[in-house]
């Protein structure tokens, strides 16, 4: 079975003539003909009425027929990802990120990005997890890194779960006992970033699932100011990992145990909207982000060839 046999078959299906589905597809209509007497012998079937001015499908012609679409279908695909990998070279990516994903976690992987694809510029925009994924939405950004939220027109992949942890000044008494009770961390004031963010919303259902409620002191808008704060002993707070990496390796942060087992972790994926073929550049990063988390991403099943 050749794929022009398929192409004639459906030009004819399409036009209800061998004449004009001969002229559609730039050959003679004897050279269609042949085509089509060869997939019918090759199937062990007609496919086609030959009438008086034109041709009719048969039952079998009109049960394969779908089968034939679908099948020109994925090979067209199969072709524009080839020439889309042929284009990778260059172009423009526009990355949708929450903000301490953006902060901590998107310069490494552009790195990554950047240096196997130095000729494709990356334009970023951040936001809430929420607000990213109505960028993906609006087609703003063509990918979007965020906490995991669904959507029916949206392809979201998990790549890692956050750890949420408990941070206090080096020198605070649950840092030198190296671990606090809940009870306790609602007595401290607790110093937070983002009240409409996902860590304030899933740090004030863990405190009230645990039927304490937390001490606010302070409500920030940025880690990096919270960090500063906590540094200077104004209260305690709970962070993510990846952004306190360095200050616990400089010994600036203490991270503290909570005795009763409390963890916190809040998933991030990779979003795009569902589409049926994606830009050369939004493949080639939603690969790199597959090779640094060992995860399939969806797209990328979908336009494999």
């Amino acid at each position: 079975m050749e794929l022009a046999q398929i192409q004639a078959f459906i030009a004819a299906a399409q036009r209800g003539s061998f004449v004009r589905a001969a002229q559609a597809l730039i050959i003679t209509q004897p050279s269609l003909s042949a085509r089509i007497h060869a997939l019918e012998t090759e199937l062990n079937t007609m496919l086609f009425h030959r009438l008086g001015r034109g041709v009719r499908l048969t039952e079998a012609g009109k049960a394969f027929l779908p089968y034939a679409q679908r099948a020109l279908e994925t090979l067209e695909q199969g072709r524009d990802t080839l020439n889309a990998l042929e284009k990778v070279s260059s172009g423009t990516l526009q990355v949708g990120s929450a903000r301490a994903i953006g902060a901590y976690v998107l310069p490494d992987i552009l790195a990554r990005f950047r240096e196997q694809h130095p000729g494709i510029d990356v334009n970023i925009r951040t936001g809430r997890s929420t607000e990213v994924l109505q960028m993906v939405m609006d087609e703003e950004v063509q990918v979007g890194l965020a906490r995991s939220l669904k959507h029916p027109d949206v392809l979201s992949t998990w790549l890692y779960d956050e750890e949420i942890s408990l941070v206090s000044h080096p020198e605070h008494p649950f840092a030198l006992k190296g671990e606090a009770s809940i009870y306790d961390i609602a007595k401290e004031p607790l110093i937070l970033y983002d009240r409409d963010s996902s860590y304030f919303q899933l740090i004030d259902r863990v405190c009230r699932e645990a039927g304490v409620i937390p001490n606010v002191g302070m409500v920030l808008d940025s880690i990096e100011a919270t960090k500063r704060m906590i540094e200077r002993g104004f209260g305690i707070s709970f962070l993510p990992v990846h952004g306190i990496t360095r200050e616990v390796e400089s010994g600036t942060l203490a991270l503290i145990r909570i005795t009763e087992g409390h963890q916190v972790t809040l998933p991030t994926s990779v979003m795009v909207r569902r589409a049926r073929i994606y830009s050369p550049a939004v493949l080639a990063f939603l690969r790199v982000l597959k090779s640094m988390y060992e995860v399939d991403v969806p797209p990328l099943e979908a336009t494999s060839v």
